[in-house]
């Protein structure tokens, strides 16, 4: 008989590479997005894209180091929610936590956008709303069975959507070689049409670029190396991500000077047109078409699963979100919830999707870059003293650009996602009985995961 225990045997095998770690965080942000979002970040910056990446990346560095401190601080925890709890209070974790399922809960709509843009650049005959509804349809009647994508298929899913990328900037190199561009190269970096304002704004939506970057923080059970691997793995993840974002809107920037677009939605499209020809665009945007509605697979389960756990836990009404379908084992009524989300992507262009999608990242990135000055504050009770540039200085940057970069994005994100933190201060009241209580346990690590029947 097995001398394992049963707890033993629930726990992931640490045999994740440095590679691995960020590979994941790689696939997880899909870097392809750089060029579905190209139009937006371009026209809203003023046709200095390059530079909004560039801000946005920057930002997201600095955010990126205060990740990789608290996965140190707090090993195997892997989430904001998690930090702010142990760090800062029960109720303020709480309140990130809810912020979180802002992004979750509505992170799979934007891919399902997206990928109807996708569907209606190939086939412009046929509504952009029609396909929303057959992505949304297909992604839910998958995971609601719960078929599951593999770690295999995922890789190779990443490693063919870096070779499309590669492809198509080695086009976009030659496409200038043989016609030069319009306008000098500098004017893709600053130009008399842009200003800070613009480009900060446009930092503001280009960051959604690397939403996933901390889902490498989940790895610490899993990686060689634990915490240590898991922080060179964030800063890699988002290095590597920032440098494909960059040069990626610089040569297609390049290819299109200027912020006029006759559809910012479906630059990219059009721009795959121009540099490899009608039929190449047709053939990567199926490329394209199918990597994204996979994303939006492991995106709609995600979302699905993190509102089964926060029901489970008591953070929300057990009884609506905290119970599985008894013939698929898979949480059926949050699926559905997700998918009647997506379909109010039929009102929304991609710039205000991904904007307030961006309300409640920014004010995670925020609470993590605090809660690195808090644990200072905590190892200087204890007699530690953490380099004080390290652990004040750029934290504190970094919340104040996180905010920073808040405030830039547009007044329907901040509404939206005022009231949604409105409702969440509510809530926790009732379920604290006036804040006097400390909130409910929400599990996002490893563990809940290596424990959850619920399949991806």
């Amino acid at each position: 008989m097995s001398s394992e225990t049963p707890e033993s045997t629930m726990r992931l095998k640490g045999d994740l590479s440095l590679f691995s770690v960020v590979l994941f965080g790689l696939a997880y942000i899909s870097p392809g997005i750089v060029v579905t979002i190209f139009g937006v970040v371009a026209a809203t910056s003023g046709g200095t894209a390059p530079t909004a990446f560039a801000v946005a990346t920057l930002a997201m560095l600095l955010t990126g180091l205060s990740y990789a401190k608290m996965a140190r601080a707090v090993p195997g925890a892997g989430s904001v929610y998690t930090y702010a709890r142990k760090m800062l209070d029960s109720r303020v974790g709480f309140l990130s936590g809810w912020a979180m399922l802002l992004d979750y809960f509505f992170i799979p709509m934007v891919g399902w956008l997206i990928t109807a843009i996708y569907f209606h650049a190939q086939f412009p005959e046929i509504p952009k709303w029609f396909w929303l509804v057959v992505s949304v349809g297909i992604t839910t009647a998958i995971n609601v069975f719960g078929m599951k994508l593999a770690d295999r298929v995922n890789k190779v899913l990443m490693f063919i959507a870096l070779g499309s990328l590669v492809l198509f900037a080695t086009l976009c190199v030659v496409f200038l070689g043989e016609h030069g561009s319009s306008a000098p190269a500098t004017d893709a970096l600053w130009n008399s049409g842009t200003s800070i304002g613009a480009i900060t704004a446009a930092a503001a939506i280009a960051a959604y670029s690397f939403l996933g970057f901390d889902a490498v923080s989940t790895l610490g059970e899993e990686a060689r190396g634990g915490a240590r691997t898991i922080g060179r793995g964030i800063i890699g993840c988002v290095i590597a991500a920032g440098a494909i974002f960059i040069v990626l809107s610089f040569v297609m920037q390049l290819v299109h000077p200027g912020a006029e677009f006759a559809d910012v939605d479906a630059a990219a499209y059009h721009l795959k047109v121009q540099v490899g020809g009608d039929t190449y665009a047709e053939i990567i945007n199926f490329v394209t078409i199918a990597g994204s509605i996979a994303s939006c697979i492991a995106l709609q389960a995600s979302a699905a699963r993190l509102m089964y756990v926060m029901g489970r836990d008591g953070a929300l009404p057990k009884a609506v979100f905290g119970n599985l379908s008894k013939k698929t084992g898979t949480p059926v009524l949050n699926m559905l919830l997700t998918a009647a989300a997506g379909v109010i992507a039929m009102k929304l262009d991609l710039t205000t999707a991904t904007s307030f999608i961006n309300f409640g990242a920014f004010l995670g990135f925020t609470l993590v870059n605090i809660c690195v000055i808090a644990h200072l504050v905590r190892e200087r009770r204890h007699g530690r003293t953490p380099n004080l540039f390290s652990y004040l200085v750029m934290p504190a940057v970094g919340a104040v650009v996180s905010l920073y970069l808040l405030t830039k994005l547009g007044d329907v994100a901040l509404q939206i996602g005022g009231v949604w933190l409105a409702i969440g201060v509510v809530y926790l009241a009732v379920l604290t009985k006036g804040f006097r209580r400390p909130a409910p346990e929400m599990t996002f690590d490893d563990e809940t995961a290596a424990t959850d029947p619920v399949t991806a």
